[in-house]
């Protein structure tokens, strides 16, 4: 689940190597905001800790 960001970001690279520049516009958009869904989830994420 972590790794989708890198993966959604090195396809906007191959794509922008490619030529395709509005997909790679696209795909980056897309990697950050799914950057800031996956901190949410996390940074909100409550810690199960018992001492």
């Amino acid at each position: 689940m972590m790794t989708l960001p890198f993966f959604i970001c090195a396809a906007a690279l191959y794509s922008a190597w490619r030529g395709h520049r509005g997909l790679a516009a696209l795909l980056t958009v897309i990697a950050v905001l799914v950057l800031f869904v996956l901190f949410r989830l996390h940074a909100t994420d409550v810690l199960d800790i018992d001492l």
